[in-house]
């Protein structure tokens, strides 16, 4: 997690996510379930220190482009994730995946703000000379900390039939496999569907920023860190709270449920004003049914490959990036912000009609 530089799937990420393709997104987690995750997660602190390293002697454009190369396998969420799904029951889960989502928000706050003042102080390259230096500590204490094995050997050794243990990390016949295990699937789809609305409003966020609620620079700033207080309360303090007293699928629809609403309030706001007053909603369901589809999806499989659909799970923001811009730029020339808000609504009032209809996700299916 480098200073002043927004790590992938972390709660201030929500406005600028690190983009890397979702075949690698998928591919580094199902390195977890063959090696380890403490091998995962040092090849992922790893190529963050190569990253830095390269990044601190960029001195022209193509140095800075060859600097990205190690970003591709810079997957530390996913890794931390299982860690996680390896090491907490079921039903400690998902409150344990959103304290994650805490401590990854802290970090990207005072890593910005630390970033900044570095950069005022001392010059443009002391951020990714003190990010390389974290990175690599970070790599030790991996080595150290993290067991070599973090799943329990019983759940090691199970595996569904027709598993080859050996298939190699790219095999995209092991993914597809994952997807036709029982439960996965619906709500795989359920997670694209209902995130992608708000996939490619936070994409356009900056144009609306700009152009819609005519803020400057520091005036975004201030929404951002509004934004990211919101994620750090709702993923630290709320979820644990709620799944505790209600199960998964409930508060899956009712996050679908108060993205209907959200929808619907974004399709009316006239300013950054009635923003703030919807972010909650906003940040609330968004983390939920990220948190919950998470859970579910790694509980519908065999311990052996949580890894593997942690990581197809990762993919879906880079797949939300590859077309979504062209999307929204779309959504809104011809019909402005609205129909962000209206696109939002409709996707998910007929997801939270299937879910009521269906009842796919209220118990996970575990696979044998």
């Amino acid at each position: 997690m480098g200073v002043g530089v927004r790590a992938e799937g972390s709660p201030g990420g929500l406005l600028d996510r690190a983009e890397q393709g979702s075949l690698v997104s998928v591919s580094s987690p199902r390195f977890a379930d063959q090696w380890g995750a403490r091998a995962a997660l040092t090849l992922s602190f790893l190529a963050a220190s190569g990253f830095y390293l390269l990044l601190s002697l960029a001195t022209n454009v193509p140095l800075l482009v060859v600097s990205r190369i190690p970003a591709l396998f810079m997957h530390v969420l996913p890794g931390a994730q299982m860690v996680i799904t390896d090491v907490t029951s079921p039903a400690d889960r998902p409150g344990a995946l959103g304290k994650l989502g805490l401590c990854f928000g802290i970090g990207i706050i005072l890593g910005s703000l630390l970033g900044g003042t570095l950069n005022t102080k001392f010059g443009v390259y002391c951020p990714a000379y003190v990010a390389l230096l974290v990175n690599s500590i970070c790599t030790v204490v991996s080595l150290t900390c993290i067991p070599t094995n973090t799943k329990a050997t019983s759940e090691a050794k199970t595996a569904p039939s027709g598993k080859r243990p050996t298939a190699s990390v790219f095999d995209l016949k092991e993914i597809t496999r994952l997807l036709s295990l029982p439960g996965v699937r619906p709500v795989f789809f359920i997670k694209i569907l209902s995130g992608f609305p708000s996939g490619i409003f936070m994409i356009m966020f900056s144009i609306i920023n700009m152009n819609f609620f005519e803020l400057d620079a520091s005036q975004a700033g201030y929404l951002m860190s509004y934004f990211g207080g919101l994620q750090m309360v709702v993923q630290g303090v709320v979820v644990g709270r709620l799944t505790k007293r209600h199960s998964e699928g409930t508060l899956l629809q009712a996050s679908i449920f108060v993205f209907c609403f959200v929808g619907l309030a974004m399709a009316l706001m006239a300013n950054v004003f009635h923003f703030c007053l919807i972010a909650p909603g906003f940040v609330f369901s968004l983390c939920m049914m990220n948190i919950i589809t998470d859970s579910l999806l790694t509980k519908s499989v065999p311990p052996s490959d949580t890894g593997a659909m942690l990581g197809i799970c990762a993919s879906v923001q880079p797949l939300t990036r590859t077309i979504g811009p062209t999307i929204g730029g779309l959504l809104y020339k011809r019909y402005g912000v609205p129909a962000f808000g209206l696109l939002q609504f409709a996707v998910n009032f007929l997801l939270f009609l299937y879910l009521c209809k269906k009842n796919v996700p209220l118990k996970a299916q575990k696979a044998p």
